[in-house]
């Protein structure tokens, strides 16, 4: 460990890129909340598109910062990212703090500096997404992208072995971690925002929240509420937005919402979809959160979230008939919006603070109970 004279900043915070604030940057937010001081080096950064939630915070991006990339346009710049995040220079640090769903574990960390990685996910093109990636490239750049993603497999593996310690967002991104990195994860389920959301006056409508994109099976909750007879709106946008709205004509497409707008739309729907396989899945527990039951599949976080037959039901994965029958029989469910909030309280980011401190603490010192030197933590 540096000596303390040496020391300029105890901890850094590391992030892949804030570009937009979804789960995985929430996520970074409030990992960069419970230390203050600590400076934040991410690959890109857009203050206008995280709703200056780092505005007050000393921020270092990569080289491809002034190629001004966007959250429409940054997986353009895939192949550049092992060697961006390779060119972050960190200060002196007792810990590195990463938030990695790809290439921030990746970062070069100082010199006696303890790297904790707290991981979303493995990187999913390079391990068990790749035939997404390739379906989602122009046909002549296939092969060219398939040679791309392998090295990173070994570039990713590589990097994985630098890290000191893991943590994991669920027990699927530890099992992920165990197979692909060969390394054990503690898990420390992420923030959300329980407090945003409050119990309402349910409606007849489903409601799904997500990106409008393949992998997300948006499909399989619209046929499944079309099979239901029942009505259902979608809050998000996406590349596949046109298809599905031709597809459904029936469903509301309300596209993206504000904060406030998102949270009465949970409070008001008759239940949650939640078709896709998540690592974690933060719109379950905003639904519970919001007083509202859950449908999702029996797959992935919704199997740490949801209490099957008490604060939803869970259906089996791309089975739209079973999809459907847990639609009509939803309100069957003894239901208790109570016991929903409660229950997503225990994902809450007073919870994850708490947790995610008490691991650094474990990590930097062994299992002791030494603050960082020179350090305050926020409470």
């Amino acid at each position: 460990m540096l000596e303390n004279s040496a020391v300029t900043e105890c901890v850094t915070v590391v992030h892949d890129y804030l570009l937009v604030m979804r789960g995985a940057e929430r996520t970074a937010a409030a990992i960069a909340d419970l230390y203050p001081q600590a400076p934040i080096f991410t690959l890109l950064y857009d203050e206008q598109g995280t709703n200056g939630r780092f505005a007050d915070r000393s921020v270092t991006t990569s080289p491809l910062q002034r190629l001004g990339a966007s959250q429409t346009t940054f997986r353009r710049l895939l192949p550049l990212y092992p060697w961006a995040v390779g060119r972050l220079e960190l200060p002196n640090s007792d810990v590195v703090l990463s938030s990695s769903s790809a290439f921030a574990h990746g970062v070069r960390v100082p010199e006696g500096a303890l790297h904790i990685c707290y991981c979303h996910a493995p990187f999913r093109y390079a391990w068990y997404e790749e035939e997404r990636a390739l379906a989602e490239a122009p046909s002549p750049l296939r092969p060219l992208l398939r040679r791309q993603l392998r090295w990173m497999r070994g570039w990713d593996r590589a990097a994985s072995r630098r890290v000191d310690s893991y943590i994991a967002n669920s027990q699927l991104t530890r099992e992920r971690i165990n197979r692909y990195y060969g390394r054990d994860a503690v898990v420390i389920h992420p923030p959300v925002e329980t407090h945003r959301f409050a119990p309402g006056k349910p409606g007849d409508s489903l409601l799904v929240v997500s990106e409008i994109v393949r992998h997300k099976r948006l499909h399989v909750a619209l046929e499944a509420a079309r099979r239901a007879h029942s009505p259902i709106r979608v809050v998000g946008s996406g590349p596949d937005l046109d298809a599905m709205r031709e597809a459904y004509p029936e469903a509301e497409f309300i596209g993206r919402t504000g904060d406030e707008d998102l949270a009465e739309l949970y409070a008001s729907a008759r239940a949650v979809i939640v078709p896709s396989m998540e690592e974690f899945g933060i719109t379950a527990v905003e639904a519970q959160a919001a007083g509202r039951p859950v449908i999702a599949a029996a797959a992935g976080g919704a199997l740490e979230t949801v209490l099957d037959g008490q604060t939803g039901r869970l259906a089996v994965l791309d089975d739209v008939d079973s999809f459907a029958q847990a639609i009509a029989t939803i309100d069957e469910l003894d239901f208790d919006p109570a016991r929903a909030v409660e229950n997503a309280d225990r994902f809450s980011v007073a919870a994850f603070r708490r947790r995610l401190s008490s691991e650094v603490t474990r990590a930097l010192d062994g299992g002791g109970d030494r603050e960082l030197s020179g350090y305050s933590r926020s409470s």
